[in-house]
């Protein structure tokens, strides 16, 4: 599917938050008529943007009628592709789209896309300090920050660094990555595939779609499903692998003892493990893997060895909160799927308070199992449905309570904690059940944990 000047005189936005106002406002900044459609009710800041640019929308439900007479539909990503509302429009040959889609068709930045089940949010951030460092017109877009069509409507970005989950993937068609990076495949989001893993794959494979042999894909070689796949798609882009293992290689990214070595062209760039601002086996990953990226656009080493070495985390990463009467209190919000979790868990050197649970997303626990027996002394469930971690995890450990609130679970932890423990938010699950999303569900926690 490719952009034609002269096609789309009437596009449809469904879903009207980040990414859907986002489009809705680059369409009416190129001229094209938009009207956005929204089956529950729209948050007062979206809504306001709309009405300060005459966006026609709809909220509470959708007309399909009206709907039925555009020539376009850019879907938000959470709409489900299996919703009835998108299979109508599909079945009644209107083509449907993603946000990044669209806003892609407006711009001839140079793209470093980031996709993958974990670490692509820390992935995204740090190239993205390294363009900034390095001086360079850029803008962090996509699942992360401002939306890229929002972007694309408000200024002119000569880079663009994008996060992009396999809900955006789905709907890119003609796009293109300049550099594609995929830092894992590991089961997620399997309820809205099927509970297939290898369609979960092939949407995260999308992300070298179109590439060709100027372009660049960025991956972990010691990750099973991304080898797999390798095989089955054969990149015509430049491979860049990286691996903790200590082979040498003549391009990507490696280990030498106690250091990384990111190879490209003729050039290497050295740092020790310990230079890096972001410690444990998951955060070098990423390291590397934003390396690559830096180097691939001619930053000099100078430079990404600082910003691999300065930079600040994310919120609700790993986030350290407070310690309070001797218990330290780490937000992990952001883990929204069991392999973050292991990572969260893995990394903890004291005894663990362990909060976890939320809208299950077809979990599979048994790689924490080890883990939990070996760290964790206790579990808070966080959600409204806690039966499949009981049944997990309920002969693993001594103590299990249910929570419905932030501020109950943080106050369970609290009691089940001793001086030296860990208490740690790493929920495992999506948390639309009982918060607006995981920022949210992470803001919550801080608060409960400041008030204690």
């Amino acid at each position: 599917m490719k952009r034609e000047d002269t096609t789309y005189r009437n596009i449809v936005v469904l879903g009207a938050g980040e990414s859907g106002c986002g489009a809705a406002l680059l369409a009416s900044r190129q001229g094209i008529p938009v009207f956005v459609s929204d089956k529950g009710m729209i948050r007062n800041t979206f809504k306001d943007v709309l009405l300060s640019n005459n966006i026609d929308f709809e909220e509470g439900g959708h007309s399909l009628e009206r709907l039925a007479t555009s020539d376009l539909v850019i879907k938000s990503p959470g709409i489900p592709d299996d919703s009835n509302e998108v299979l109508h429009l599909k079945g009644i040959g209107l083509p449907v789209i993603s946000e990044i889609e669209f806003a892609a068709w407006f711009t001839n930045a140079t793209k470093i896309c980031v996709t993958g089940s974990n670490g692509k949010t820390t992935t995204t951030m740090l190239i993205g300090h390294i363009l900034q460092k390095a001086g360079l017109n850029v803008s962090v877009a996509g699942n992360v920050g401002r939306s890229f069509a929002w972007q694309v409507a408000e200024s002119k970005h000569d880079y663009y660094v994008l996060e992009l989950s396999s809900f955006q993937l789905d709907g890119m068609f003609s796009f293109k990555a300049d550099i594609a990076i995929l830092t894992n495949i590991t089961p997620d989001h399997l309820d809205r595939y099927g509970d297939d893993f290898q369609r979960y794959a092939d949407s995260k494979f999308r992300i070298i779609q179109n590439q060709t042999e100027e372009d660049a894909f960025v991956f972990c070689s010691d990750d099973p499903m991304t080898m797999s796949q390798l095989q089955r798609y054969n990149p015509k882009a430049r491979l860049y692998p990286f691996t903790l293992s200590n082979s040498v290689r003549r391009q990507g990214a490696s280990m030498n003892q106690n250091e990384i070595v990111i190879h490209t062209d003729k050039t290497h760039l050295h740092m020790t493990l310990e230079q890096l601002a972001l410690q444990g086996k998951h955060n070098v990953y990423n390291s590397m893997a934003a390396g690559i990226a830096g180097k691939l656009l001619n930053i000099r080493k100078e430079t990404i060895k600082q910003c691999l070495s300065d930079f600040q985390n994310i919120a609700h990463r790993l986030e350290y909160v407070a310690n309070v009467h001797g218990v330290s209190y780490i937000n992990d919000s952001k883990a929204t799927n069991v392999n973050s979790t292991w990572y969260a868990i893995e990394s903890m050197e004291r005894p663990v308070v362990w909060i976890v649970g939320g809208v299950d997303k077809g979990n599979d626990y048994e790689i924490l199992k080890a883990l939990v027996k070996k760290k964790v002394k206790a579990i808070v469930c966080l959600g409204t449905d806690n039966s499949r971690i009981h049944e997990a995890f309920g002969d693993l450990v001594p103590v299990m309570v249910d929570t419905l609130s932030a501020s109950e679970a943080v106050f369970a932890a609290s009691n089940l904690a001793s001086n030296n423990d860990v208490v740690l938010l790493s929920p495992a699950c999506a948390s639309f059940d009982l918060f607006e999303n995981f920022e949210d569900r992470g803001n919550q926690f801080k608060d409960a944990v400041k008030k204690l």
